[in-house]
């Protein structure tokens, strides 16, 4: 082989990867690192109304609960985002109050929030969705100002290119949670009752080791004869 041969070949082997393309790879990297999920939890403000999360920043001080039902809300919120963290969680029930939010963010975040885990979109897609192809930097915008971070889930939406564009948490904490996102299984099932959860459903936490499955959809689950939990719902 001659050097010129040689060349050609490692520079094809060690080309830059276009940002976005790696998640996969990039999420060992992430999880090795020594991150602890539990102290980040822990280190982030909640702040809820009575109809749900109204808050998420990094860091920094919260204002007291207004309520019992608000103090619930945010030990719920807390629980559910460090599952999340730790790979046994693939959704979050906790409910969001988005009515501090204007018209337009409102419905750039209500459509966010019904983005799927593990799956991404572009802000471009996000405008048309909406019927305002034009508004890719308003979307941008009313994201970079989402006022409950990873339970509306931003960090999902995507420059066109493949490129992370901006977060509130930092673009390594975007990264990292991408990644997690690719390695963690949505869905799991039972081999005692048939009944295929979401993962971190209440009722798949009662599922001992050895009697638990994994599945890439619903549609699969039901080939084999496993039928969506009523608690969960995983179908809808």
């Amino acid at each position: 082989m001659t050097h010129d041969a040689i060349d050609e070949m490692l520079f094809a082997y060690f080309r830059p990867v276009p940002a976005g393309a790696d998640l996969g790879r990039r999420v060992l990297d992430r999880l090795r690192d020594g991150w602890d999920p539990e102290r980040f939890a822990a280190q982030v403000a909640f702040e809820a109304s009575g109809r749900g999360i109204s808050l998420v920043r990094p860091g920094g001080r919260a204002r007291p609960p207004v309520s019992r039902a608000a103090k619930r809300l945010i030990g719920r919120a807390r629980q559910e985002l460090f599952d999340y963290l730790q790979g046994r969680r693939a959704f979050f029930s906790v409910p969001v109050d988005f009515s501090s939010a204007r018209p337009f963010q409102r419905e750039v975040l209500e459509l966010t929030h019904r983005i799927p885990f593990g799956e991404t979109r572009s802000y471009s897609w996000i405008a048309r969705t909406i019927g305002r192809p034009d508004a890719r930097r308003a979307v941008g915008t009313a994201l970079g100002r989402n006022p409950v971070p990873i339970l509306v889930p931003c960090h999902r939406v995507l420059r066109s290119d493949g490129g992370l564009g901006g977060y509130a948490f930092g673009l390594d904490m975007k990264s990292r949670l991408l990644g997690l996102e690719s390695s963690t299984p949505v869905l799991e099932g039972c081999t005692t009752t048939g009944i295929v959860c979401r993962v971190g459903c209440s009722a798949g936490g009662r599922m001992r080791d050895d009697h638990r499955v994994v599945f890439a959809t619903v549609a699969d689950a039901r080939s084999v004869g496993y039928r969506p939990c009523k608690v969960c719902r995983p179908a809808v």
